[in-house]
């Protein structure tokens, strides 16, 4: 069968690789869809991941049908529609260096357990937004490491698939006010559809400036200057100046999550941001949020697909994954298989 597999440095190829085959515990998955993360450029860049350098299958945002059960296994039939937690398999990551990669025409997932690997989703979800479970899960995962309470107002920085499923999940969490930061015109009008209730482009706007207006003056006796009534702030863009504008602009007690992966070091003023006691917190993969994030998808699939700009067949893949990795080429890319 066919599978994209990272063979060297900035090299993507096309690998012809055995069929697996299922024994009397595992489940066999034909791919229907798989979106390209833009991990994949990074693990294309460095040649492929450790141990697998020069052959390291890839996808790891998968959707896929049930093709074969095991006779010991329970929960599943064939033709069951699910989505998958990459991070479950026991031969390693989905497409993230284990053994096999959802740019694949069938994956193996050995001991299959329901709701460990695989949940089943309805039939009419569409396959490129069944898709977006994965990324979705992480952009979940961010918005709960800031703890967002009932109420909060919230900026994301970055209108990308990350930024935009944070807008989401915000909302599901109780948020009451969520402005969504960017440059890019066209994505502050994705924002604006998906739920967001103000954008701003940074690139022809004063952000403080602009988030007192939104969000109230936060400026106290010990935290003095342009600051926002802001709860929470989010990066998923990645640029140097996000946090340093967060320190410049946060009320006292405010949070401020980081999702986005910085490429170079951040410089940032703690003497500055002392007295406002800002909390900053990370976040990376998704520990529970795997199929959390389903019922809204379920629920909701119709704005989650907003997110999605090209569609490419599978036998495209090595152009999708070139699409995704230009910048301002695409939001995001998806995979279908037929």
């Amino acid at each position: 069968m066919k599978s994209v597999h990272v063979t060297g440095p900035d090299t993507n190829e096309w690998v012809e690789v055995e069929r697996p085959v299922a024994g009397p515990r595992d489940v066999l998955l034909k791919m229907k869809a798989c979106g390209i993360c833009g991990s994949d450029a990074m693990y294309s860049q460095v040649g492929g991941i450790p141990p697998r350098q020069g052959a390291t299958p890839l996808g790891h945002e998968p959707a896929a049908e049930v093709a074969e059960v095991g006779a010991e296994v329970t929960g599943f039939a064939v033709g069951d529609h699910v989505v998958i937690d990459t991070m479950a398999f026991t031969d390693g990551l989905l497409g993230s260096g284990g053994a096999q990669g959802g740019l694949s025409e069938y994956v193996l997932v050995k001991d299959a357990e329901p709701g460990r690997q695989l949940r089943v989703i309805p039939s009419d979800i569409p396959w490129e937004v069944a898709a977006l479970n994965e990324p979705m899960a992480v952009a979940y995962h961010a918005v709960n490491r800031t703890d967002p309470q009932p109420g909060d107002k919230v900026v994301v920085f970055g209108a990308g698939p990350i930024g935009l499923g944070a807008v989401l999940g915000y909302r599901r969490r109780g948020a009451s006010h969520i402005v969504v930061v960017d440059i890019i015109p066209s994505r502050l009008e994705k924002a604006l559809e998906i739920g967001a209730d103000a954008v701003i482009n940074s690139s022809e706007e004063d952000v403080a400036a602009r988030l007192v207006e939104l969000h109230g003056d936060g400026a106290t006796m010990l935290v003095r200057g342009t600051r926002s009534g802001t709860d929470i702030f989010l990066d998923a863009a990645g640029a140097p100046v996000i946090p340093q504008t967060v320190g410049n602009v946060a009320k006292s007690g405010a949070v401020l999550g980081v999702v986005a992966v910085h490429k170079k070091p951040v410089e940032l003023d703690f003497g500055s941001i002392l007295t406002t006691e800002l909390t900053i917190v990370f976040a990376m993969g998704y520990p529970t949020e795997i199929f959390e994030v389903t019922d809204d998808i379920i629920e909701n699939w119709e704005k989650y697909q907003l997110i999605i700009s090209d569609v490419l067949p599978f036998d495209r893949s090595l152009e999708a994954l070139e699409l995704a990795k230009t910048p301002g080429a695409a939001d995001k890319v998806v995979v279908r298989f037929d």
